[in-house]
């Protein structure tokens, strides 16, 4: 569709396109509205709901502990995530304090899977921009490794269902000490292969620096938050700024981006890796004994109240919002989802892009449309 347009004298056309809802390009059912004027892009619209599900309402007809797999479901790359910051919700609703060792092993499973979940962003990131094969196969290879244990815990590749209410599913296996220690290790190594392959490549620079700019006032009026916002050089962590759990016991560093544009995106959550390894870590050395399996009920009324917990996902900020009114199931559950407020700022920093980089600015948002249209 061309739509003709006089512009002080001079005549222009202005092109629509649709872009998507395909999966290799926009990550999932998304749908972008382009008008372009030649390769220019003018405005974006971004158009959802081609994956509804209903989440909240299958939470408000589902007990307390039966809601946890749809947890799953939501941002499918940080399963361990979203199931560790609705079980934190419940807990906070029904006043339940956990044992030292149920918080030591949630923090271990948390930070791997934030690990896993950015190898997928880097590699798919660096798919989005032509590089189709060697850097996709590197960060699956190292992945493959945090899934593996992962498998073993639960029995689940993707969607995990591990964390329960009062604990967790199974304690972890005998060999999981030497096991973490060992992708630390291997992990840290790896960390510097990224660097050389990717990071420095001039190619690499080319297609992502300065590209895609999400100025801080302008994240922050969009309520953008993770690796999006620190990129943009705001230093807000969840984990650091309202500590939950262990983090405010752990030394780690949150990175932060200079300029905010694509590269930095790409940089900050490289970066965030080494520092989940650094609690990873310090955790696996500190973790007391005791057992960290769940003892609580699969049946239970929590006492009318309410109450709202956020955590740090490897997207930003996942908050889940609990209305009881004192019987087995939740009147109300409301979830934050990172992913959302972090599409939304799209239009604003693609315009005046190049087509071409439409691509790039939306694979290092690192969205997943499942928490999206919850």
């Amino acid at each position: 569709m061309t739509e003709i347009i006089a512009k002080e004298g001079l005549r222009s056309e202005e092109l629509i396109v649709n872009m998507g809802p395909q999966h290799p390009s926009t990550h999932g059912v998304l749908y972008l509205e382009l008008r372009l004027d030649g390769e220019i892009v003018v405005d974006c619209r971004p158009h959802i709901g081609y994956l509804h599900r209903s989440c909240e309402k299958i939470a408000e007809n589902r007990t307390y502990i039966q809601f946890v797999p749809f947890t799953d479901r939501l941002d499918y790359l940080g399963s361990m995530n979203n199931n560790l910051g609705y079980v934190l919700a419940v807990e906070k609703l029904l006043n339940l304090q956990v044992n030292a060792r149920v918080s030591y092993v949630r923090t271990i499973i948390a930070e791997l899977n934030r690990i896993a979940s950015h190898l997928v962003s880097l590699g798919t990131f660096a798919q989005d921009l032509g590089a189709y094969a060697t850097p996709m196969f590197y960060c699956f290879r190292d992945r493959e490794k945090i899934v593996e244990l992962f498998d073993e815990i639960c029995g689940g590749r993707l969607t995990y269902n591990y964390m329960r209410i009062g604990g967790v599913q199974t304690e972890l296996p005998a060999h999981a000490d030497k096991y973490i220690k060992d992708f630390i290790k291997y992990e840290r190594q790896k960390l510097q292969e990224y660097n050389e392959l990717l990071t420095y490549n001039a190619i690499f620079l080319s297609r992502t620096k300065k590209i895609g700019i999400l100025k801080p006032e302008v994240a922050i009026n969009y309520s953008v938050t993770g690796p999006m916002l620190r990129a943009s050089g705001v230093k807000w962590d969840v984990r650091k700024d309202e500590p939950y759990m262990l983090y405010d016991q752990f030394k780690f560093d949150v990175p932060i981006g200079k300029v905010g544009d694509s590269w930095d995106r790409f940089k900050v959550r490289l970066d965030e890796i080494s520092e989940s390894l650094k609690i990873v870590e310090q955790a696996i050395q500190g973790i007391p004994a005791g057992n960290a399996v769940a003892k609580v009920n699969k049946v239970f009324k929590a006492p009318p109240s309410e109450s709202y917990l956020r955590t740090e996902n490897p997207r930003g900020e996942l908050g889940f919002y609990l209305v009881s009114d004192g019987g087995l199931k939740p009147y109300r559950n409301k979830i934050r989802s990172p992913s959302f407020s972090n599409l939304a700022v799209l239009p604003s920093i693609v315009r005046g892009l190049n087509v071409s980089d439409m691509v790039c600015v939306l694979g290092s948002t690192d969205i997943v449309m499942g928490e999206i249209d919850r």
